[in-house]
């Protein structure tokens, strides 16, 4: 029976051990970031009541991720890349830790939260995005990212609904101290299961400007990096701003989490679905399909807003991310495994590649700070989510020229050769 439930799951694909332990990983994080990140901004917004506040904050996460992503990427090169997973989790950690110990007086220190949060990131991120690239084989990277997107799913619909439900029963100090702690723990968690994966040192200099320069001599890599910036345009500012709107509509946690709930619950089947039968020669289309579906969902919220219509929204763009996301990330790390010197520079390629995106999404939070100074925010936000929130359809005009990776099994097998032959050139 157990192996008849792993066949279902997974198909005929064979993974292996660190795959594994890297998607345990993967699981330990979202479930404590979703416990406990969602509230937040919540949490400083009860505070300040003040849209700017919660937007530093968020633009601080965004200007700390890049630039710790360089610095993360240069001791990746010198030591154990685990080892700078590991000091990420233990960031993210003391964000938490710090959080609790500033209590009431949090919103005052937003950009330290901030930049604590973005450091957390950033260190976590590049780890995990450069062991993803290692650990994976093209043939298993849509299998990756799509069961990580269904622990993720799992820890957004577990995750909230559990916070909101402890905040709830207990007085408003005790319950943020509640969840703040639970996720310390899952991290330690997360830590301690790092250990048991395989030691992956690297060795050379950090060659991050001459990766920054490829995209002059590939078209491809350069569409993947202004299509990351596309993509982050709509993240920057849509994930505390809904927030926000649904706790606004209802005053209650709770409900935050019940939305959060319905987003992750159809994500989570969306995901299964997608990591199933999206394969690569399906990519482009389930990208366009994704994107386009993420923006016409914008138009639900902007003329008339109340919790109903909130939870709709997040039914269908719990739908939609998966379309979007599964493939777009498989098609990402295939560009890469495909350009100059790939083995060599993976991670180059990685700390590029977030820069490209936090680019995206500083830029959605500067366009936000601007607008709300020129315009009552009830009125102007509204108008900047729509114009924002096109990002992610966007990015199919930059991918749609991409050569898909695999035009048949054999030449499937033969990418990790392809990879190799490119330290050569």
């Amino acid at each position: 029976m157990k192996k008849k439930y792993i066949n279902i799951l997974l198909g005929d694909m064979e993974v292996n051990r660190d795959l594994k332990l890297l998607l345990t990983i993967g699981g330990l994080y979202a479930l404590a970031i979703f416990l406990s990140n969602t509230f937040v901004n919540i949490y400083l917004w009860k505070q300040s009541n003040d849209y700017v506040s919660i937007a530093v904050y968020n633009m601080f996460v965004y200007i700390l991720q890049p630039i710790t992503f360089i610095i993360g990427g240069k001791m990746a090169k010198k030591v154990d890349r685990v080892l700078v997973l590991r000091l990420g989790v233990s960031a993210l950690a003391i964000f938490f830790l710090t959080v609790l110990f500033v209590g009431e007086k949090a919103a005052t220190y937003n950009m330290l939260l901030g930049s604590l949060l973005g450091i957390g990131y950033g260190l976590y991120w590049l780890a995990f995005n450069v062991l993803t690239f290692e650990i994976t084989e093209p043939e298993t990277r849509d299998f990756f990212n799509g069961f990580l997107g269904l622990m993720q799913s799992f820890g957004g619909m577990v995750g909230p609904v559990l916070a909101g439900y402890i905040i709830a029963q207990w007085d408003n100090s005790q319950g943020y101290t509640v969840i703040f702690t639970i996720s310390f723990l899952l991290f330690i968690g997360a830590v301690t299961c790092s250990f048991f994966i395989k030691r992956r040192s690297a060795e050379g200099k950090f060659y991050f400007v001459r990766i920054l320069k490829e995209r002059k001599n590939n078209k491809d890599w350069s569409r993947i990096l202004y299509a990351h910036i596309l993509q982050g345009l709509r993240e920057g500012i849509f994930v505390f701003v809904i927030s926000i709107w649904v706790f606004i509509a209802t005053g209650s946690e709770l409900a935050l989490g019940t939305f959060n709930l319905v987003f992750s619950g159809c994500s989570f089947l969306c995901y299964y679905l997608a990591t199933r039968f999206v394969k690569p020669h399906m990519r482009k289309r389930s990208i366009l399909f994704g994107g386009i579906t993420l923006f016409l969902a914008i138009f639900i919220i902007i003329f008339k807003l109340n919790y109903t219509i909130l939870l709709l929204y997040g039914a269908i763009i719990g739908i939609a991310y998966p379309l979007f996301t599964v493939p777009y990330v498989s098609l990402t790390y295939d560009v890469i495994g495909k350009s100059w010197k790939a083995k060599e520079m993976r991670i180059e390629y990685i700390v590029v590649r977030e820069m490209f995106l936090n680019i995206g999404r500083v830029s959605s939070i500067i366009i936000f700070l601007i607008s709300i100074q020129f315009a009552a925010p009830e009125t102007i936000i509204p108008i900047v989510l729509l114009v924002l929130g096109c990002g992610h359809f966007l990015v199919y005009f930059l991918i749609k020229d991409i050569a898909l990776p695999f035009s048949s099994e054999n030449e499937m097998s033969n990418v990790k050769e392809d990879i190799m032959s490119h330290e050569n050139r």
